[in-house]
């Protein structure tokens, strides 16, 4: 009798899945837009977005540690104007042709309860990593309302950055060296 009500336990922890322990997702490029603010001539706060970003999250709620890898094709930066995107691509500002990517990657999550709350982690851009400190509003996981078998995470992480600091200098100051990052998120488990 014991033997078949521990048998009896071990599938039921089993098909509940792991309460602790990483569980690995996959960011969904069709809900993860990576989108940037900066004023133009102190007069009007302009915005922009990248229309292609992929990468992996991995989450351990229990140990409260995670970590990330984003990556953005930075040749899909679309600021609603196909000249602008232009001028951006080029050599004066992303220079996609040498530097097609942008990546974030972190192993270091903080917590506020169960929750991550900010992530610090290294933003390499136009050739130069650095540091940078995102925080993380509106995280939540739980079961996908779309697809009834898939687990989900989705949170807004934000950060202030100075593009000057990743060599990206033209038009300061008359357009702002602060440049706002919002990314709105979707992973799906794996």
């Amino acid at each position: 009798m014991k033997a078949a009500h521990h048998a009896a336990v071990a599938l039921v922890v089993a098909l509940a899945g792991p309460a602790y322990g990483e569980d690995v997702y996959v960011i969904d490029p069709t809900h993860t837009f990576p989108n940037f603010e900066i004023m133009h001539g102190g007069y009007s706060l302009q915005r922009g977005s990248f229309l292609g970003a992929s990468g992996k999250v991995t989450l351990d709620r229990a140990a409260k540690k995670g970590s990330v890898s984003v990556t953005i094709d930075a040749a899909s930066v679309d600021s609603r104007m196909p000249a602008r995107d232009v001028h951006l691509r080029s050599e004066r500002f992303l220079d996609v042709a040498k530097y097609p990517t942008i990546t974030f990657k972190s192993s270091e999550f903080r917590f506020d309860g169960d929750n991550v709350s900010a992530v610090d982690g290294e933003l390499t851009m136009h050739g130069v990593t650095k540091p940078v400190k995102l925080s993380v509003t509106n995280f939540k996981c739980g079961q996908s309302p779309f697809a009834r078998d898939k687990q989900m995470c989705g949170a807004e992480i934000t950060a202030m950055i100075k593009r000057s600091e990743w060599g990206i200098t033209t038009g300061i100051p008359n357009i702002a060296d602060d440049v706002r990052i919002a990314i709105p998120i979707e992973a799906i488990r794996e």
